[in-house]
C-alpha cells in the first residue's frame, strides 16, 4: 500500500483540466500570434501550463523549491524571464483568449434572444511593496474611502446574465507627481511596455474606450455596454455610440453635468425637481427623452433615455439610469443594467 502525498489527487486533477483547456481553446495558436515563443529551449507552452496550473493547485513556485517538490524540466531563471518578456503582448492574448472561449462554449448555450453586453469596472489593486514596483501610485479607494498604495485595474468583461468572462484589462497609476510612487523612468513609447505605460497615465475614461476598441477589432459583440456613474459622462456615452455600441449606465446626480431637456441645459437634479414622478408601486419614477452631448462637429449630441428608479438602500433616495437606445423599454433599461451585477 503506497501513502500518497496529501493533495496529490487534487494536483492531477488540475493537470488534467489544465491540459484538455489549452487543448480545447488551442492556446498554443493564441501565444504564437502574441508573440509568445522561443526559438530553443523549454517550450512556451510547457512553462504556460506550469503557471496555469499553479493558479488552481495555490502553491508558488518559491515553496515547491522550498519543499523540494519542483520537478519541472526549467530552472527559476527560464521561469520568470518568459513572465517579463516585455515582447509578450498579453493584451492581446486574453482578447483573443476570451473570444475563442465566448464563441466556442458560451454562444452554443446561449439564447439569441438573450441581451449580451460588455461591463466595465474598476477596483483597488493594491501593492504594499511598492518600492520596487513599476508605476506604483496613492491610488484613492471608493470602498475605505481613503487612499492605498497600488493601481486601479480596469477590466473589459463579457455577460449573458449568467455568465462572465474577463476580455482585457489595465493597471492605471496616477499621473499626478504628487501620487507616484514606484519606477516612473521613460520607456520607448513605440514598444509594447511603453503603450501599456502610457495608457497607465491615461484617464479612466479614454482607456474604457481603448479597451472597448480592442475588443471590437478582435471580433467580440454585444448589444450594451455597462458601466456605473463613474464612467457616465456625456463625452464617454457619446464615443461609445461613435464606436458602434449602445450604453446603459448609472447617472451621476451631479450639479456639473448638462443635458439638453425641453430645449434648455439641465443637470439630472433639475430635470428629475421639474417633472411630475408616477405613483403608486410603479417600476420607476420618472422616464424622460433628454439630448447628450455638445452638440459640436467633434462631439455631436444624441438622444438618451433616463428612467429614475427608488433606492433600495434608501427609500427616501433614487438613482438614475441613462440608456443611448431608444427602442427599449423603461423595464427592459433597469432589467438589462442588472446585469451588471
Amino acid at each position: 500500500m503506497h501513502i500518497l502525498a496529501q493533495g496529490q489527487d487534487n494536483r492531477e486533477e488540475v493537470d488534467c483540466a489544465v491540459s484538455k483547456f489549452i487543448s480545447d481553446f488551442r492556446i498554443g495558436d493564441l501565444l504564437k500570434k502574441c508573440n509568445a515563443q522561443k526559438q530553443k529551449g523549454v517550450p512556451v507552452m510547457t512553462i504556460f501550463r506550469y503557471k496555469l496550473a499553479n493558479v488552481f493547485n495555490q502553491k508558488s513556485m518559491y515553496m515547491q523549491m522550498k519543499t523540494k517538490h519542483f520537478a519541472e524540466p526549467f530552472s527559476k531563471n527560464a521561469f520568470y524571464r518568459f513572465l517579463n518578456d516585455a515582447g509578450i503582448n498579453w493584451l492581446r492574448f486574453t482578447t483573443l483568449l476570451a473570444l475563442s472561449v465566448i464563441e466556442n462554449f458560451f454562444k452554443p448555450l446561449t439564447s439569441e434572444d438573450r441581451a449580451d453586453v460588455f461591463i466595465v469596472d474598476d477596483s483597488l489593486y493594491e501593492r504594499a511593496g511598492y518600492k520596487k514596483t513599476q508605476m506604483a501610485s496613492r491610488v484613492f479607494d471608493h470602498v475605505s474611502m481613503r487612499y492605498k498604495t497600488g493601481f486601479r485595474l480596469l477590466t473589459l468583461g463579457w455577460s449573458d446574465g449568467n455568465s462572465f468572462v474577463p476580455i482585457n484589462s489595465s493597471l492605471l497609476a496616477s499621473s499626478k507627481d504628487s501620487n507616484q510612487l514606484g519606477d516612473f523612468s521613460k520607456v520607448d513609447n513605440r514598444s509594447l511596455a511603453g503603450k501599456r505605460r502610457k495608457m497607465a497615465v491615461t484617464k479612466a475614461t479614454d482607456v474604457v474606450l481603448h479597451l472597448l476598441k480592442y475588443a471590437k477589432t478582435s471580433g467580440l459583440r454585444a448589444r450594451y455596454v455597462l458601466f456605473d456613474s463613474w464612467f457616465s459622462t456625456p463625452h464617454t456615452l457619446v464615443k461609445i455610440k461613435e464606436r458602434g455600441f449602445d450604453s446603459i449606465a448609472m447617472v451621476k446626480v451631479s450639479s456639473k453635468i448638462n443635458y439638453e431637456f425641453e430645449g434648455k441645459r439641465k443637470n439630472i437634479k433639475q430635470i428629475y425637481a421639474s417633472c411630475k414622478k408616477r405613483r403608486g408601486r410603479s417600476s420607476y419614477l420618472l422616464s424622460v427623452e433628454v439630448k447628450v452631448g455638445k452638440g459640436t462637429e467633434n462631439e455631436p449630441a444624441i438622444p438618451a433615455r433616463i428612467v429614475c428608479v427608488r433606492n433600495r438602500s434608501n427609500k427616501k433616495n433614487w438613482l438614475a439610469v441613462i440608456c443611448t437606445d431608444m427602442s427599449l423599454t423603461e423595464e427592459e433599461i433597469i432589467r438589462i443594467y442588472g446585469k451588471r451585477w
